[in-house]
């Protein structure tokens, strides 16, 4: 029984402790604090032995417990699946990059017909053999690596792949390079460098209206725009056909060209003329941001283009280039054209309330110059007559999300939008106003159309297929609606997992990539059989196994998934790791795990054994883990998201508490008096914020790459920790003296919270005499990339908490 003794210090104004703590084997052990009142912790009476204590490791101890930890072995990550009819003996395939960090690509045959008594697990057969996917070294170019950084990408090799149906033909980007490979059916697949050049290139330029002779037959590149291929920002701030950093990070565009999907008819010597829509970007106007650190050799300063909150955007330009093939594919005539093909565009305003869908008539267009005065007398001749359509047009006073899900019916000139589905009847000519506007989907639930979520149409049956949470917000799910009788939403995939789905070029067959908290995830390809004449309700039946659920990771146990309603009666979900050591009437210490920010949600019925080990890791220690996904979080819809505007880091946190003082009433084992809160980004915002104004909830806060209290970031169109609701944090004030109570962490390259914030946070802790620890990552960017980097950190995250929570 450990025995506890406050000691009264002479001469100590603040009226602190000491407490004399002796252990099982009589040792002594004291500690310093200050009161209660000042330190802010919900402790005082409570019994000691009710306390569930966490056994200290060294920190090479620490270290063996992270290599030890199945996260740190390979593992299958989420790949994409698809769907072609290319295969041998008309056979469908399934291709997919390997299910291995190392990038690999493989397929599988799905046969026409199986035997139903029995399951096919289809076997995964190499797609190149001995091709070096990985640049020399793993080193990519700087343009590269910022690109994985939009991406999010933590897998290496080929990551990613376009592919081509009608020819077979796989186009990628590996070892900086590109490269095609085609499917030879019996003969296998063959793979060559599709375009030398010096450079890595970032994005594919895939033919659409001809891509088998365009990447199979072009010797050399083909320059469509000025550029001077300088590397440096202050000296080229123009750039075409590359999205803008926001547009990357906030909007998840990564490309900023657009093939037209059609070429025009064939001209003299079996010539097509093909066309393409670009960005030209001009950031002469926008500010340079220069981060310097001493690890980068090369250059002594990382520059980027960053458009600060209330700073000048980058001004952007469409043109449309065209250029004529011959039959072998060559180039014969690069041109900007003044006319031609028009183009769709949407168009959205920096407060981000207000999304047009414009039709650009090819009048529109105008020949390029360089000239101004020419510019200027090109435009005043256009006819007045001459305007864009504007097809639809959104307004919110919250924000409007953006996505990719409105695509063109050609048959009745219709769009689908995001988050649910529209069927706009538009009138002649594609001029407003709409004639009618049909909800296929309602409710307080949202179709999928943001990362990576696709819309498929089956124009033939009038058929929409798209992922959804109608059921419930933790599960993804396939659904079809009809847009000719609107009414019926038929779900496809079985309930209780999460699934993530591909259909068919045919809409016959869908893959389903899919988990549950306490299933790995399994890959499975279903047919849909039923009756021509009602094709709404085919029943998918199972048909072949791509990959089947691999054993749950050793000590691995699910979190179980909750839900409370607040005071103000908002519905909210959340998921509790329970310590693996539970001891009837011990309470264990906590750790809230946080993002809060918009555009993600934690708490889903999806597997969490590789992407948060981490949190089991905690929870074989002792720790109890809450993870809750409060207001601001998404996929509940617009306005359960747009709760936190103008009111950052206030809602998140008052949500997080309520779900703490839930889960401690539910669970006996949670210590409120021994609470941690700990997110990265965002996350490690409210870390700060949790801080700041409940400091009596929460005892330590641990805040890797937070952004700081009160800095504009980013765009004010987007929510960020910037807007005015945010200022009301004051560090100077509200944060508590106690020492041990913030861990900063940073990587000093990050291009996204820039290394600025912790400056400014470290300035303003040490002018108002508050303590605080601070752990750099010289070389590291916005995600921690470097293995031993990753390691080091965890480490510190274990050893912060064991040592002062």
């Amino acid at each position: 029984m450990r025995k506890v003794k406050k000691l009264r210090l002479d001469h100590d104004h603040t009226e602190g402790w000491r407490s004399l703590s002796l252990n099982s084997e009589g040792t002594e052990r004291m500690a310093t604090g200050a009161p209660a009142s000042e330190r802010g912790d919900a402790v005082g009476t409570e019994d000691p032995a009710s306390r569930f204590q966490v056994q200290k490791h060294s920190w090479d101890g620490l270290r063996n417990i992270i290599h030890g930890s199945p996260a740190r072995k390979e593992s299958r990550d989420e790949n994409r699946h698809y769907l072609s009819g290319s295969g041998p003996r008309g056979a469908e395939r399934g291709a997919s990059p390997s299910p291995t960090r190392r990038g690999e690509s493989a397929y599988e045959e799905v046969p026409e017909e199986v035997r139903k008594e029995a399951l096919l697990l289809l076997s995964w057969k190499q797609m190149l053999d001995h091709f070096q996917a990985t640049p020399h070294h793993g080193v990519y170019s700087r343009e590269e690596e910022l690109l994985r950084e939009r991406k999010r990408l933590g897998v290496f090799g080929i990551t990613s792949y376009d592919f081509h149906s009608e020819s077979g033909l796989f186009l990628f980007q590996a070892s900086n390079s590109l490269f095609h490979c085609r499917d030879g059916g019996k003969n296998g697949f063959m793979v060559s460098p599709a375009l030398p050049q010096s450079g890595a290139p970032v994005t594919r330029p895939f033919l659409p209206a001809a891509p088998a002779p365009a990447v199979r037959r072009v010797p050399h590149l083909v320059r469509l725009s000025p550029c001077p291929g300088s590397p440096s920002v202050l000296d080229d701030p123009r750039s075409a056909g590359v999205a803008t950093f926001v547009i990357q990070e906030e909007f998840d565009r990564f490309t900023g060209y657009w093939w037209c999907p059609a070429a025009s008819g064939e001209g003299p010597e079996g010539c097509k003329t093909l066309r393409i829509l670009y960005e030209e970007v001009d950031e002469s106007e926008v500010e340079i941001i220069h981060v310097p650190s001493p690890a980068l050799e090369e250059r002594k300063t990382d520059s980027y283009r960053y458009p600060r909150t209330g700073s000048k955007n980058p001004k952007i330009a469409l043109k449309l280039a065209e250029f004529q093939t011959d039959s072998q594919g060559k180039v014969r005539v690069a041109r900007v054209p003044g006319g031609g093909a028009g183009a769709w565009a949407m168009f959205l305003d920096r407060p981000q309330q207000r999304l047009q869908l414009l039709l650009l008539p090819p009048a529109l267009f105008i020949p390029a110059t360089e000239d101004e005065q020419e510019r200027v007398a090109l435009a005043r001749a256009v006819p007045r007559n001459v305007q864009p359509h504007v097809v639809y047009e959104e307004v919110t006073d919250v924000w409007i999300n953006v996505s990719v899900g409105r695509l063109p019916l050609r048959p009745l000139h219709g769009f689908l939008g995001p988050f649910h589905l529209f069927l706009s009847l538009l009138a002649d000519e594609f001029k407003c106003p709409i004639k009618e506007e049909i909800a296929l989907t309602s409710g307080e639930w949202e179709v999928l159309a943001r990362h990576g979520s696709k819309i498929w149409v089956n124009e033939e049956t009038k058929l929409v297929y798209f992922q959804g949470t109608k059921d419930t917000p933790l599960e993804h799910h396939l659904y079809v609606v009809s847009y000719e009788s609107a009414g019926e939403i038929v779900r496809l995939t079985t309930p209780g997992f999460s699934h993530s789905c591909s259909m068919s070029q045919n809409f016959d067959m869908f893959i389903s990539h899919y988990s549950s908290v306490g299933t790995p995830p399994c890959v499975h390809v279903y047919k849909l059989s039923g009756p021509d004449d009602d094709p709404l309700h085919k029943q998918p039946r199972f048909w072949a196994s791509m990959m089947e659920a691999a054993s749950c990771p050793p000590d691995y146990v699910p979190p179980e998934i909750f839900h409370f309603h607040t005071r103000s009666d908002v519905r909210l979900y959340g998921m509790i790791y329970k310590p693996h050591a539970v001891q009837p009437g011990k309470k264990h210490p906590t750790v809230l795990f946080v993002y809060g920010g918009p555009q993600v949600q934690l708490v889903n019925n999806s597997f969490k054994g590789i992407k948060y080990l981490r949190l089991n890791t905690l929870a074989s220690l002792g720790y109890a883990v809450v993870v809750i996904d409060g207001r601001g979080s998404c996929q509940r819809g617009l306005r359960f998201e747009g709760a936190l505007k103008n009111q950052m880091g206030q809602v998140e946190i008052e949500d997080q508490v309520e779900g703490l003082q839930f889960v401690a009433e539910k669970y006996g084992f949670v210590d409120l008096s021994r609470v941690a809160i700990h997110g990265w980004s965002y996350g490690g915002f409210l870390s700060l914020m949790g801080l700041i104004h409940k400091p009596q909830v929460f005892k330590v806060g641990p805040a890797p790459s937070p952004p700081a209290p009160g800095i504009p970031h980013g765009e004010p169109t987007h929510p960020r920790p910037s807007l005015p609701g945010r200022r009301r944090g004051s560090l100077q004030t509200h944060l508590c003296p106690r020492p041990n109570r913030l861990l900063i962490l940073h990587g000093f390259l990050d291009e996204n919270v820039h290394f600025f914030h912790t400056n400014f946070l470290v300035s303003q802790l040490i002018r108002a005499g508050k303590p605080y620890q601070l752990q750099i990552y010289p070389n590291e960017r916005h995600s921690i990339r470097c293995p031993e980097s990753g390691e080091h950190y965890e480490v510190t995250l274990l050893h912060f908490l064991q040592e002062y929570l």
